[in-house]
């Protein structure tokens, strides 16, 4: 169409704003002369001013079909709710019919599950009973078992520390008379025995152990049966009413962890067949005990009264070596004083260095910044690099001796150390045969102590 200014105005207006539905193919429509009537009456314009209100606008045609589509929609929009409604209406009274059988279905197996829980709930609570029961018994002979001993540890000190101080010292002192022989036969008897009541012990203490780990591992079943069957219980307790319940989308899948019944009943049934077990296990093992603490204390006494007879000799002997030994380690230690004044020397020597060195290094350091030209090795430029050089060679000098002072330092202690090792020796060995092996052996055990019941 054609136009003045104001129709192309009015046909963009119009382009910008979204178009009413097409219900035929756009197409080019014919074009339209329109006759301009003329005015020639004294007001006449003729007809330019009203020329943009008559281009760019629908056909009537095209206004009604719209309408017409816009019915046709509502219409079908209603029927179609219509029919929606009735659906949702008969597909929520299924739902809910559904819905109350399967809480109903829930809520039975939900207590069938409660009975299988209490049962081997009970089953387990009864084993743990029994299982702490010989746990107990068992405990009571572990003890005497620590207190038979405990009861050998006298003579074993009274045997094997004049062994153990024997055995340390060189071979001169090394006598082999009556009494180490006696103190040899006593030594291997006790040993013999401790190790005996020793493996015993682990024996016991490993039974009590796995006692205690099977009862633990029932009271655990146990205590899960207990929370299971609160929970369930809860859960059955549950119905639309209730005011603690909330949406868990998250539960609704099965964990892959998650038991069948079949292991879940196994997995009591193991646990009760093993504990059954330890507890037999247990029994045998008491009566183990019994007969072990009444052989080994008889045999005790009868070596001690052997040993008791061969005591009286080598104090003076070990006194004097003693004696020579501590006038060297007198020496030993002043000599050790004075080295460790001289090494203190030498570490001041060479801290009294690292002031001029710093200085020495800092002053070449500075001037190695000096700019173009002015980078030159001077005289003091040389003077500075031999100074840093003499200080170290003085301090290199320096460590090499302190290190040489520490070496005889720790050679003086080793030596310091192997005199008071054999002092030590010495002293134990007169310990334990003038005053401890003598005066000790009358504090023998008696049977009764030996056999655990004291």
């Amino acid at each position: 169409p054609t136009g003045g200014p104001s129709a192309m105005a009015q046909a963009g207006v119009l382009l910008t704003k979204e178009p009413a539905p097409q219900a035929v193919p756009a197409s080019d429509l014919p074009v339209k002369v329109c006759e301009v009537a003329l005015n020639t009456g004294p007001d006449s314009s003729s007809g330019l001013a009203t020329a943009g209100f008559r281009t760019a606008k629908y056909l009537l045609p095209e206004w009604r079909r719209s309408n017409s589509d816009l019915y046709h929609k509502a219409f079908t929009g209603c029927e179609q709710a219509e029919r929606g409604r009735a659906e949702a209406k008969e597909l929520a009274e299924h739902a809910a019919a559904t819905a109350q059988r399967a809480q109903q279905d829930s809520t039975a197996a939900l207590g069938q599950r409660l009975q299988d829980i209490h049962f081997w709930k009970a089953e387990l609570q009864k084993e743990i009973e029994d299982l702490d029961a010989e746990t107990g018994l068992l405990a009571a002979q572990k003890l005497r078992l620590e207190k038979a001993l405990d009861a050998t540890k006298v003579p074993y000190a009274i045997a094997t520390d004049n062994l153990q101080c024997r055995e340390r010292r060189q071979l001169l002192d090394l006598v082999s008379d009556e009494v180490e022989r006696e103190l040899l036969k006593e030594a291997e008897l006790i040993r013999n025995i401790q190790e005996l009541l020793k493996r015993t012990l682990t024996q016991a203490g490993n039974q009590m152990r796995l006692n205690r780990d099977h009862k633990e591992v029932c009271e655990m079943d146990w205590s899960d049966k207990v929370e299971t069957y609160n929970i369930d219980d809860k859960c059955g307790r549950y119905s639309n009413q209730s005011t603690n319940i909330q949406f868990h989308p998250s539960s609704m899948k099965f964990e892959e962890s998650a038991s069948t019944p079949e292991t879940w009943a196994k997995f009591s049934h193991d646990n009760i067949y093993r504990a059954e077990r330890e507890k037999l296990a247990s029994i045998n093992l008491r009566a183990l005990i019994d007969n072990i603490l009444h052989d080994v204390s008889e045999d005790l006494r009868m070596q001690c009264a052997a040993v008791n007879e061969a005591f009286a000799k080598r104090c003076e002997e070990l006194d004097d070596t003693k004696h020579k030994l501590e006038h060297h380690l007198k020496k030993i230690l002043k000599e050790i004083g004075d080295q460790e004044a001289n090494i203190a020397a030498l570490k001041e020597a060479i801290r009294d260095k690292e002031a001029p060195m710093k200085v020495a290094q800092t002053r070449l350091y500075d001037r190695s910044f000096r700019p173009n030209i002015e980078l030159c090795r001077d005289e003091a430029q040389f003077r500075l690099i031999s100074e840093a050089e003499e200080l170290t060679e003085s301090i290199e000098s320096l460590k090499k001796k302190l290190l040489e002072s520490e070496q005889s330092l720790r050679n003086l202690e080793d030596t310091r150390m192997n005199l008071e090792k054999e002092i030590a020796v010495k002293t134990n060995s007169i310990f334990i045969d003038r005053q401890k092996c003598m005066a000790h052996r009358t504090r023998y055990p008696v049977v009764l102590k030996l056999a655990g019941y004291q």
